[in-house]
């Protein structure tokens, strides 16, 4: 069920990161940011009431509600036009958690792949904090590529790795290349975009899967 939930992440985090580059106007992007801000509420829900006291499904479940409430306080923010630092400095206590369930997936739940995609999301959080609760615009095309990018390589393809049943969790190889696409591709984009991003109007964070398939 939660890996049905990351596809669609990754669609939401594609759409935010396609916003804050300028080419989706910010209120015809809340919908989907409240339909997957819905879904990732009901899917940890479902999950806890089933575990029946499994505690490793519901530390799983529980970092799914991170990031509904993020996709729901981004889809009140764009319908309301509020001010963005309530939902920056959100962020920065998600980025703190997805640091803590980076290291739970490489340590308790032997899954290095997903570990890095915590470290993934860790970063654009950590990104969206500069940009939403300290106001760092020059930094908003930057953290739109990073975003979207995120949305097809942290979502879209373990999503569908996962629902076919050829992710391999326990694989090191993945984690590796995971780490390399990173250093190369966002800090690539850094150094061409980065310093010199024209400033576009705060609006979105997005992201979220599970700790463990």
């Amino acid at each position: 069920m939660g890996s049905v939930g990351l596809l669609f992440v990754g669609a939401v985090l594609f759409i935010n990161g396609a916003m804050l580059l300028g080419w989706v106007d910010g209120k015809s992007a809340a919908p989907m940011n409240f339909f997957v801000g819905t879904l990732q509420i009901i899917t940890p829900t479902y999950l806890i009431f089933t575990a029946n006291g499994d505690a490793d499904t519901i530390l799983s479940a529980a970092g799914l509600y991170l990031f509904a409430f993020t996709y729901l306080y981004v889809g009140l923010n764009l319908s309301f036009n509020l001010d963005s630092t309530g939902l920056g400095f959100f962020c920065l206590f998600v980025f703190v958690s997805a640091l803590v369930y980076s290291g739970l997936n490489f340590v308790h739940f032997g899954d290095p792949g997903f570990g890095v995609i915590w470290l993934y999301w860790a970063f654009l959080w950590l990104l969206f904090f500069l940009v939403l609760g300290l106001k760092r615009e020059g930094l908003s095309r930057y953290t739109g590529a990073v975003c979207a990018i995120q949305g097809w390589v942290t979502a879209w393809v373990p999503a569908f790795l996962l629902l076919t049943g050829n992710y391999v969790a326990n694989s090191t190889a993945i984690a590796i290349a995971l780490a390399i696409i990173a250093v190369v591709v966002f800090g690539g984009l850094y150094v061409t975009m980065g310093r010199r991003s024209t400033p576009v109007a705060p609006a979105v964070p997005t992201g979220g899967g599970p700790v463990a398939a």
